[in-house]
C-alpha cells in the first residue's frame, strides 16, 4: 500500500514537471534582441559577467552571436557610457607566481567602501607559469611565456575561453617583441614576433645592442596553424611599455642608439604586414625625450617625459600626417601616498617592479580625467580642468603590477577565428 502511494506521487509529479516544461517561459529571454541588447548594455561589466551565472537561459542570452552584436552597437552607441565595459587588469609576479586581477568601471570610490580587486582564473598557468601580457584587443588577452619565448595563449578572462597557439621557429640568445592585434578591414586577428637574435661575432648584449641586430618577423593569422616568415626589420623595437593598436597597425617606439638619442616611432600594418616610421610631434626638444604611447579617443597619442616629473601629452588628430600633431595638455609633478612609503626587498623579485620606472598614462576616461599609473605601483586620476590629483586605493590591490587597460566582451574565441 505505502509503495502503491509512492509510486502515485513520483507520476503526479512527473506529470506537474512535465506540464512546466511544456508551458511557455515568459522570461527575458523572449524579448526582441533589441530590448535585451538595450537592458544588458546599461548594466556595469561586472555585472554583465554575473548574469551568465544566474539561469541556463540567460547563459544563452550572454552567448547569443546576435546579441552580443546588438550589444557593440549599443555599446558604441550614444545610449551607453563609453566606459560601461572599461576594465584595468593588473598583471602580478609578487609574492606567488604570475596572476591576474581586475577591478571594473567606475574606479572613483569616493564616499564609498573600495572597490574588491577580483583573481582572474588562468586555466593554463601550470603550463606557462610565468608570462607577459602582449595585448589587448575586443575582449581578447594575448599572454606570452617570458620565460621560454614559445608558447601563446589568446585568452578571453570573464568567459575563461582560450587557445593556445602553434608554436614558430626558435633562434638561439633570442630576444622576442610580440604585437597583437585585428584589422578592421580584413577582420583577421593576427599576432607578430619579432625575434632577435645574438650574432656569433658579438660576445655580448651590450655591444649587441650598439650595433644593428639580426632579426626575422613572423606572423601567425589566427585560425591558421602555421607562422609565416615575412623576412627581416632594420628597427630595433622596445618592448616596454607594450604595443600599442591604432587603425590596424601596431606601433611601438625604438630603442636609443649611439649618436641617436630621438627613439623613433614605428608602425606595423597588419593588413600589408609592413614596417614603417610615423612622424612625431615638432616641437623643441621633443627628440631628446623618453616616451610611450596610448590610444585617446581613437587616435595616437604619445606622452613624453619633462623636465621636473612633468608629462606632455601630443594626439595625433589625422594618421600619419606630421601637423596633425596637437598638444593637449601637461600634467604637473605628483608622488602618490604609495611611492613615500618604504619599498622593501621585494623590488628585486619581481620583474615587473624592476621594468616600471616611469609614469604611464593608461588612458583617458569619458568624464575627461586621465588615468595614471606611476612606477608600477600606484594608480591615480587627474582632473585636467582643476588640475586636482586623487589616488586610487582598491582593497587586495597588488604591491607591484602592470596595469591592461582592458574592454570586455563575452565573446567565444570560436566565434572570433575559426582555430
Amino acid at each position: 500500500m505505502d509503495s502503491d502511494s509512492e509510486l502515485q506521487i513520483s507520476k503526479r509529479r512527473r506529470r506537474r514537471s512535465n506540464q512546466r516544461e511544456d508551458q511557455p517561459v515568459l522570461g527575458m529571454e523572449n524579448l526582441p534582441y533589441e530590448i535585451v541588447a538595450d537592458i544588458i548594455s546599461r548594466l556595469p561589466f561586472s555585472s554583465l559577467v554575473q548574469f551568465r551565472y544566474v539561469c541556463r537561459a540567460w547563459r544563452n542570452l550572454a552567448q547569443d552571436q546576435h546579441n552580443l552584436e546588438s550589444l557593440d552597437h549599443f555599446h558604441n552607441s550614444n545610449t551607453a557610457d563609453e566606459n560601461s565595459y572599461l576594465c584595468l587588469i593588473f598583471h602580478c609576479d609578487y609574492p606567488i607566481r604570475n596572476h591576474l586581477c581586475f577591478v571594473a568601471y567606475p574606479f572613483d570610490h569616493c564616499g564609498k567602501e573600495a572597490q574588491i580587486v577580483k583573481k582572474i582564473h588562468t586555466p593554463f598557468c601550470g603550463l606557462m607559469p610565468e608570462f607577459d601580457v602582449v595585448g589587448s584587443c575586443n575582449g581578447l588577452l594575448c599572454l606570452s611565456d617570458s620565460l621560454y619565448n614559445d608558447a601563446l595563449y589568446i585568452y578571453n578572462p570573464f568567459t575563461r575561453d582560450y587557445r593556445e597557439l602553434p608554436k614558430s621557429i626558435q633562434f638561439p640568445n633570442q630576444e622576442v617583441i610580440y604585437g597583437f592585434g585585428f584589422h578592421p578591414i580584413t577582420k583577421e586577428y593576427k599576432v607578430v614576433k619579432i625575434v632577435y637574435y645574438r650574432n656569433a661575432h658579438r660576445g655580448s648584449w651590450h655591444r649587441f645592442r650598439v650595433y644593428r641586430p639580426q632579426s626575422e618577423v613572423q606572423v601567425l593569422t589566427l585560425g591558421s596553424s602555421n607562422w609565416r616568415s615575412i623576412g627581416k626589420t632594420s628597427h630595433y623595437l622596445h618592448h616596454w611599455p607594450a604595443q600599442v593598436l591604432v587603425n590596424g597597425r601596431l606601433h611601438w617606439v625604438t630603442w636609443r642608439r649611439r649618436y641617436h638619442p630621438g627613439r623613433k616611432l614605428i608602425s606595423f600594418d597588419l593588413g600589408d604586414e609592413q614596417f614603417r616610421e610615423v612622424p612625431k610631434p615638432e616641437a623643441d626638444g621633443l627628440n631628446r625625450w623618453d616616451y610611450h604611447l596610448l590610444v585617446v579617443r581613437g587616435c595616437l597619442a604619445a606622452v613624453f617625459y619633462c623636465s621636473f616629473g612633468k608629462l606632455e601629452m601630443w594626439v595625433m588628430k589625422e594618421y600619419g600626417v606630421k601637423e596633425a600633431w596637437v598638444k593637449e595638455l601637461s600634467i604637473a609633478s605628483h608622488v602618490p601616498k604609495a611611492l613615500k612609503q618604504d619599498v622593501d626587498r621585494s623590488w628585486k623579485i619581481s620583474k615587473i617592479a624592476i621594468r616600471g620606472r616611469y609614469v604611464r598614462v593608461l588612458c583617458v576616461l569619458g568624464s575627461g580625467q586621465i588615468l595614471l599609473e606611476y612606477k608600477s605601483r600606484a594608480l591615480v586620476l587627474y582632473d585636467p580642468n582643476g588640475g586636482n590629483f586623487q589616488d586610487l586605493v582598491f582593497q587586495g590591490m597588488p604591491k607591484w603590477f602592470q596595469t591592461v587597460v582592458h574592454l570586455g566582451r563575452l565573446n567565444q574565441i570560436h566565434t572570433l577565428v575559426n582555430m
